[in-house]
C-alpha cells in the first residue's frame, strides 16, 4: 500500500480529489494521465449521495491505477470500507465519523486526514485522535463547496512552526493562486477543479500545480 508522504519539510505536493459524480472506467484513464503528468502525493476519492456498490465499482477502477504509480487512494469518509478494499486511508470531516473512530477502523498503519477548517484547536484535537495530516480551508473561493469564511494563509506558517504533523491546504487553490500558501509552509495542496476542468485536460492541471509549487 502506499503512503502520504509529504517529502519532507521543504516539499509541498499535490493531493487530488475526485469529482463528487464520475464513471468510473472512463474516469481511471484521466486518473492516469493525470498522475503520469507530474507529482502526486494522494488520491481522495470523494463521492457524494451514491450507493455502496458506486463506491466499490469506484474503488475497483481507480485503486489499481493509484498505487501501481506509488500514489496512496484514500476514501471520504468512509473509512468502514478502507481495509476490506485495499485502500490506503481515509479522510473524515467535522460533521462525518469522528477521527477517533475513523482511527480505530483504520488501525495504525493507515493513513488518517482530518478537516480542521480554521480552527486551530480542532486541528490539536485531530493530531491527539491519530491524524496523520490535518486540512485547513478554505484559502479561495471554491466552485465545490460553500465558502463563507476565507482564511489567512498564516494559520499554516503557525502550524509548520509549532507542530510537526503535516498540513493540507484546500479551497479554491489553482496553479495561479497557490505559491503564498507554499511559501506559508503548506506540505499538500488538496485540488479538484483546476486539475479536472483544466481547459487542456487533467494532465495539464497537474502538470502547471507543479510547476507553480517548484517556483514559489
Amino acid at each position: 500500500m502506499a503512503a502520504v508522504d509529504d517529502g519532507g519539510s521543504d516539499r509541498c505536493r499535490v493531493y487530488l480529489i475526485t469529482p463528487q459524480a464520475l464513471d468510473p472506467v472512463p474516469f481511471a484513464e484521466l486518473l492516469a494521465a493525470a498522475l503520469d503528468a507530474g507529482d502526486v502525493a494522494a488520491v481522495q476519492l470523494r463521492l457524494k449521495q451514491v450507493s455502496d456498490d458506486a463506491w466499490l465499482r469506484a474503488i475497483d477502477a481507480l485503486r489499481p491505477v493509484c498505487q501501481a504509480r506509488g500514489v496512496a487512494l484514500l476514501l471520504n469518509d468512509r473509512a468502514d470500507r478502507v481495509r476490506q478494499t485495499g485502500c490506503d486511508g481515509a479522510h473524515v470531516g467535522q460533521d462525518d465519523m469522528p477521527a477517533q473512530q475513523a482511527r480505530r477502523l483504520l488501525g495504525p498503519d493507515l493513513t488518517l486526514g482530518v478537516t480542521c477548517k480554521g480552527s486551530r484547536d480542532l486541528a490539536m484535537q485531530a493530531g491527539e485522535d491519530g491524524a496523520d495530516y490535518v486540512a485547513f480551508g478554505a484559502f479561495y473561493p471554491s466552485t465545490t463547496k460553500a465558502v463563507t469564511n476565507l482564511l489567512d494563509p498564516e494559520i499554516l506558517r503557525w502550524w509548520s512552526e509549532m507542530m510537526q504533523l503535516p498540513s493540507c491546504a484546500i479551497g479554491g487553490i489553482t496553479a495561479a493562486n497557490c505559491a503564498e500558501l507554499v511559501r506559508a509552509g503548506a506540505d499538500f495542496l488538496a485540488v479538484v477543479g483546476c486539475v479536472w476542468n483544466h481547459p487542456d485536460g487533467p494532465a495539464a492541471g497537474v502538470k502547471a500545480l507543479n510547476v507553480a509549487i517548484r517556483q514559489a
